[in-house]
């Protein structure tokens, strides 16, 4: 039983270990290399470049619940749930902005469909990671350890 535990725990830590990895390249990508989003994002300048770091930094600030989810999924629970959340915000926000945004701004369009892609895919990836280490939700709605 607890080899088949500790093989879930793995699982788990490779689909969370997945989603962190990518929110890290983004976040570092947009730090150190700024000047490549400016014109998806309509930007420009010395205000663009900061702007776009920016959101490196809050991206990478972000982070910090799913270095512990991925340490340890299970002892973790709370930070697993808190990086769903964050996750699940970021889908939600990002899916209606991109209906705020009117057609003649394709480019940005574009770069806004790519995060809801992103973070609907990394939702998902973290979903199942919580339901193979045995989180469910309970009749409320709220996601707790299985009872065994």
């Amino acid at each position: 039983m607890k080899d088949k535990s500790g093989t879930r725990e793995w699982i788990a830590r490779g689909l969370i270990g997945i989603v962190l990895g990518m929110n890290l390249v983004c976040a570092i990508d947009f730090i150190a290399r700024p000047n490549l989003y400016l014109a998806a994002y309509e930007l420009s300048g010395e205000v663009g470049r900061v702007v776009i770091i920016g959101f490196g930094i809050l991206f990478l600030m972000w982070q910090v619940p799913y270095f512990f989810a991925l340490y340890h999924p299970r002892r973790f629970k709370t930070s697993l749930l808190q990086s769903i959340l964050m996750q699940t915000i970021g889908f939600i926000g990002e899916s209606l902005l991109l209906r705020t945004i009117p057609s003649e701004h394709a480019v940005l369009r574009g770069s806004i469909f790519r995060f809801v892609y992103f973070d609907g895919g990394g939702l998902i990836f973290l979903i199942l990671a919580a339901l193979v280490v045995g989180l469910s939700a309970n009749p409320t709605g709220v996601l707790r350890p299985h009872e065994n």
